[in-house]
């Protein structure tokens, strides 16, 4: 028997979920980048046109963009830390290369958290764009 729960037999607690191949997970990472790239930007082009003008301080739309970087950040750490636990699930070590539905579940779970930790640094670039550039030229 298994530590974890001592009422199911190993063989069921090994197996994993049974969305197998599911890709949602690994493109939620890039995801959140992408829409947090488009808020941004949004935000700061609909700012400087309305009330700062060309020549304005961006301001309040800072304070937004840190809000959005923010949510973004925590969203694509959550998605790393599930991509982490599918990757560490069961006994195997890497590489995850052997056809079997358990090194391709894993296999996935590596994937998304690479990703996630380029989409966390993709996040954290747009943001430093607003801390640098103060001004809507």
């Amino acid at each position: 028997m298994n530590e974890r729960n001592d009422d199911l037999p190993d063989e069921e607690l090994e197996a994993p979920p049974a969305r197998w191949g599911s890709l949602w997970l690994l493109t939620f990472g890039p995801g959140i980048w992408a829409i947090h790239f488009l808020l941004c930007y949004v935000t700061a082009a609909v700012w400087c046109a309305k009330v700062a003008g060309r020549t304005g301080l961006l301001g309040d739309a800072s304070l937004l963009v840190g809000l959005y970087t923010l949510v973004a950040l925590v969203g694509i750490g959550l998605t790393g830390w599930r991509g982490y636990r599918q990757h560490r699930f069961g006994h195997a070590d890497p590489p995850h290369d052997f056809d079997t539905a358990e090194d391709r579940y894993r296999f996935l779970g590596y994937s998304t958290l690479l990703l996630s930790g380029l989409s966390f640094v993709a996040t954290l670039f747009v943001a430093l764009s607003v801390v640098f550039i103060e001004t809507c030229e």
